[in-house]
């Protein structure tokens, strides 16, 4: 790698806010001084892209710099840490290669560890089928999934709801789920759901409803309409990304099953997160509240 794609990737992970960093980092914020965070490095004082750690009597700008002071570790070791784990773009291109790039609308490249099936265009139909015959999703809302590749079938006919993470929708896994009459689920090898997740939502929305599954996700989002509705891939208190989204201002609500889980999960997550506010569909699913309506 030569200098100027490293530079490359340092400008991208700089422009992370610190309070994502902070929070990624497990860091508590003072909450009398909104300045002020209580660190795995002790007590630090946050000024836009400044921070000072006066207990150490060490400061630094950016995110790169935070990452290094509070991990402990070197430059090109505290990058990689970020694209690992922050909302930014983990590529490995040239400014050359980004201008190159077809302006055309296509999914991104996957992440190196996920390995997302295959897909059979030829086998799309049993997808549309079981999605709106089984499922009663809407087509009008499953064709933009389908069009932006972030749902297709698989060789064995299986719907793959693809999970992406921060702003380039780069994949890090799929949801899987069967079309035969077994109602098969399961997840794509190297699927990575503390990175990313399936979403399907409204542009511009500010609020969240998470669910336990992609098809939940999509008929929550059928029957509201108005916000962006995003999949935990199973019942999870604590995604590793949530509280990147609480930081940046989304208003948060927990949409899990009407069941024993799903209410110890969001009660779990609302006292990890108090602004959480427990969604809790009037039927078992949102699948299932949507099924009810048709």
């Amino acid at each position: 790698m030569n200098g100027d794609d490293l530079r490359y990737r340092a400008d991208l992970v700089r422009t992370v806010p610190l309070e994502d960093v902070l929070l990624l980092r497990g860091a508590v914020r003072d909450p009398r001084d909104r300045a002020k965070w209580e660190t795995e490095r002790g007590p630090l004082s946050v000024t836009g892209s400044k921070f000072m750690n006066w207990n150490r009597v060490h400061g630094g700008g950016g995110a790169i710099d935070l990452v290094m002071h509070l991990a402990g570790l070197d430059f090109r070791a505290a990058l990689e840490w970020l694209e690992q784990y922050a909302a930014v773009p983990a590529v490995q291109v040239t400014r050359r290669a980004i201008t190159s790039l077809n302006p055309i609308p296509t999914a991104p490249a996957a992440d190196p560890s996920a390995r997302l099936p295959s897909r059979d265009d030829r086998l799309l139909d049993r997808v549309r089928a079981y999605l709106t015959h089984c499922r009663h999703l809407s087509l009008a809302v499953l064709e933009p999934l389908l069009e932006s590749g972030r749902l297709y079938s698989d060789r064995r006919g299986n719907a793959v709801f693809v999970m992406v993470r921060g702003k380039p929708n780069r994949p890090v896994g799929a949801e899987l789920r069967g079309t035969g009459p077994n109602g098969w689920r399961g997840m794509a090898r190297g699927s990575r759901k503390d990175l990313g997740y399936f979403w399907i939502g409204a542009q511009g929305s500010r609020e969240l409803v998470l669910c336990e599954s992609a098809i939940d996700a999509i008929s929550c989002f059928q029957l509201r309409g108005s916000c962006i509705c995003i999949s935990t891939a199973g019942v999870r208190a604590n995604p590793r990304w949530l509280p990147v989204l609480l930081a940046r201002g989304y208003q948060v609500h927990c949409g899990f099953d009407a069941d024993h889980p799903g209410d110890a999960a969001a009660s779990r997550m609302i006292a990890l997160h108090p602004t959480v506010r427990r969604l809790r569909p009037p039927a078992h699913d949102w699948n299932d509240v949507l099924s009810s309506h048709d």
